[in-house]
């Protein structure tokens, strides 16, 4: 007997670690809303015939938000045999709306009243017999976290699917809505497949659901009686049905909740004390900032640094090894230069940053699972909304941190389309995982002692996203006032060592996984094209400027020129290279840099970096983006308002800092070996003043047009109002 169980909660009630601990999946748990954009499936322990669906991270069953329209259409339509409805304990009043909407679908369903383990810390008691008889449908205390209680919710869902025991669903709603509902239902009954979910049809209909009116297609003279029903109460309870039914939900779950929980009243919780600080009007951004500089030092500049001499020395002795064991086999000149320096330099070049890669992902894995993030989050919400974006779309952003695709997939949290639009366009402005490698390289061989280069990558991206925001708000596409920002803070916990793990073993195993087929294969082709001519004649590492590769550079290096780093084609062919994936950028460098020496400035490589940061992203997040716009259009608009950006960005950095620094250390041409990288890390002398210049500039841009727009705006309301 096959049985589909399905997980639904809101957003941080703990849904994907319960996922985790039923299924032995190794799936990451986040800690924020947004993070499951699609339903995924498994497998529950020791049962291949029982599957668990996660469904998204909801509040509702009402369709405001693609996420709950993805979770509604899956229950009513594909209908699970039991929902597991994961009720984060502490929390009861917000999460138990949602229970409400899932006990009149008519499907059986099992409460996992979970963070037990919180409420009882807290000296708090539920009453779980009670809730149980008030909700209709059995309640289990849990705690995914702590793997508590897993067992018996798993055998009573087992259980319910096969005795397909149906809910008993409460009055919830004044008997003069109740008679209506029940009116709506006898004017439907013949227009429902299933007896189960007729009462859900009727309340939906009683709010005016649009989907829902479309869905079951009633004549007309059903629709205008149940419009009657509905107006009537409107003009009786003076609010509109939606209000009406949510008005009435939360009464009847203030009711349960005096009934079932007793609470031990504190002023002040431990959340409550850290946040007072964490999320401090003046403390908040100086601490969000300290705490990226200290992340990147860690990683990049000092314990991530170390690692990269023993990574090149290992790829060193297989780089020897196989070419002795070539040589020895007779193999030719170009074969030997091929897995050398085309395979093995290249890719070596790439996992180089592996180390400091995971040790940055093991911090960050730190701060979602903590419960900072969401923290990050609302804090970022009131800078975005004084510039008239939403805090909402701060929450794909952070995830586009780990890689774009993910995060402007999540953008499908928000309501707002125009709003999301705009959410999708500026997500690849953060810098995600694929990046990192181009900006390691470069802070490793030109900034080594620099400290601050690597947080103000994100400083500049969060006020050149601002900044974009106000410029696309006032484009037709994008204009409009920006969605409410809603969100709950979940509590402080510890993390656990087994998530973090997880989490930095997802991200690195995907980094792997695209250096062995992206990358390689990628490697391969750039090697072949610099290493033959047009002629197809095999050209050794001397003869490199003859080669395709460095046609194709010098037919676009013009176009870099302005940029300071169009002297050479190298730096134009890395820049193209990086569509098909950043890291490819690191493995150009690679390649090309053992044939030939690669000049750059502290100056010019500022550039190079602000320009591979903005610039339109690789194919598969221009893929995930012309899916999430919906039409080709956006998308051309996108990339090229991205790449268009980014020029400007690079020319102003170049322009300015070459002007500044005329003369200087800062702008002495240093040649880019990767090879060589250790030595350059250790050798690197830096000058800071560039990064504090650019970014104080940038500031200034980002104040200046702040303070326009709020002269604009008292100059419209002082006309306005005369």
């Amino acid at each position: 007997m096959n049985i589909n169980l399905a997980l639904v909660g809101n957003p941080n009630s703990g849904k994907t670690t319960m996922f985790n601990e039923l299924t032995g999946s190794s799936q990451y748990v986040g800690n924020w809303p947004g993070v499951t954009v699609e339903k995924k499936q498994g497998k529950l322990k020791k049962h291949k015939d029982i599957s668990i669906i996660d469904l998204p991270g909801i509040y509702s069953l009402s369709p405001y938000t693609l996420e709950e329209v993805i979770t509604r259409d899956y229950l009513i339509d594909e209908k699970p045999d039991v929902i597991i409805n994961i009720v984060d304990a502490s929390n009861m009043e917000r999460n138990l709306y949602l229970t409400t909407q899932l006990v009149e679908t008519g499907i059986p369903t099992v409460v996992a009243l979970n963070m037990i383990d919180v409420v009882n810390k807290n000296g708090d008691k539920i009453d779980v017999a009670e809730l149980s008889k008030e909700l209709g449908c059995p309640v289990i205390e849990t705690s995914a976290i702590k793997g508590n209680g897993i067992r018996a919710l798993a055998s009573e869902s087992i259980e319910l699917a096969k005795s397909n025991k149906e809910n008993i669903i409460k009055n919830i709603f004044s008997d003069k809505i109740e008679d209506s509902i029940n009116e709506i239902s006898e004017l439907i009954k013949n227009d429902i497949d299933d007896e189960s979910n007729k009462y859900w049809y009727s309340i939906k209909l009683f709010e005016q659901d649009e989907k829902i009116i479309d869905k079951l297609n009633l004549s007309e003279t059903k629709q205008n009686k149940i419009k009657q029903i509905v107006e009537k109460l409107e003009e009786e309870f003076d609010d509109d049905a939606e209000g009406i039914v949510t008005t009435e939900r939360y009464n009847y779950i203030e009711k349960v909740i005096f009934k079932c929980y007793k609470k031990v009243y504190r002023e002040m919780t431990n959340s409550d004390k850290i946040d007072s600080i964490v999320t401090n009007k003046w403390l908040a951004l100086p601490i969000f900032f300290g705490i990226l500089w200290l992340i990147y030092y860690v990683s990049i500049s000092t314990v991530g640094d170390w690692t990269i001499g023993y990574v090149e020395d290992f790829f060193g002795i297989i780089q020897d090894g196989s070419i002795s064991v070539l040589t020895n086999l007779g193999a030719s000149e170009w074969t030997l230069d091929l897995v050398g320096n085309g395979i093995i330099g290249s890719i070596g070049a790439i996992f180089t940053f592996v180390p400091q890669l995971m040790i940055l992902f093991f911090f960050l894995s730190l701060l979602e699972d903590s419960g900072y993030m969401a923290r990050v989050a609302f804090i970022m919400d009131r800078i975005f909304r004084k510039f008239g974006l939403s805090g909402k779309s701060f929450i794909p952003m952070l995830i586009g941190t780990g890689c774009s695709i993910p995060g402007i997939m999540a953008s499908r949290t928000i309501e707002n389309e125009k709003d999301r639009r705009m959410t999708i366009l500026l997500t690849p402005f953060i810098p995600c995982g694929a990046k990192l490698p181009v900006f390691a390289m470069f802070i490793a061989m030109m900034f080594s002692e620099q400290t601050w280069v690597g947080p103000s990558i994100y400083i500049i991206s969060i006020f050149t996203v601002i900044i974009s925001g106000i410029f696309l708000k006032k484009t037709k596409f994008f204009a409009g006032e920006p969605a409410p920002f809603v969100m709950e803070l979940p509590t402080y916990k510890i993390p656990r060592l087994k998530g973090v793990a997880i989490h930095m073993w997802e991200k690195a195993k995907s980094f792997i996984k695209k250096a062995g087929t992206i990358i390689f294969v990628s490697s391969v082709v750039i090697w072949l094209l610099q290493s033959f001519s047009f002629s197809l004649e095999y050209l050794p590492p001397e003869r490199v400027s003859e080669s395709m590769l460095a046609g194709i550079g010098e037919a676009i290096r013009w176009v870099f020129v302005p940029l300071g780093f169009g002297d050479s084609w190298a730096p134009a062919v890395a820049s193209m290279t990086g569509l098909i994936a950043k890291e490819v950028v690191v493995a150009t460098f690679a390649s090309v840099g053992n044939a030939m020496p690669i000049q750059f400035t502290q100056v010019t490589a500022f550039a190079f970096m602000i320009f591979t940061l903005f610039a339109a992203p690789c194919f598969a997040a221009i893929g995930a983006m012309r899916r999430e716009f919906g039409n080709w259009k956006l998308t051309l608009f996108a990339v090229g308002y991205q790449t268009g950006l980014a020029y400007i960005l690079a020319l102003l950095v170049n322009a300015i800092g070459s002007i500044i620094f005329k003369g200087s250390q800062v702008t002495t041409s240093k040649t880019l070996n990767i090879s060589a990288m250790e030595e350059a890390s250790e050798s690197a002398v830096v000058n800071g003043d560039i990064v504090l210049i650019v970014f104080g500039i940038i500031l200034l841009v980002a104040i200046a047009i702040g303070v326009t727009n709020k002269i604009r705006n008292s100059k419209k309301h002082i006309a306005v109002s005369k």
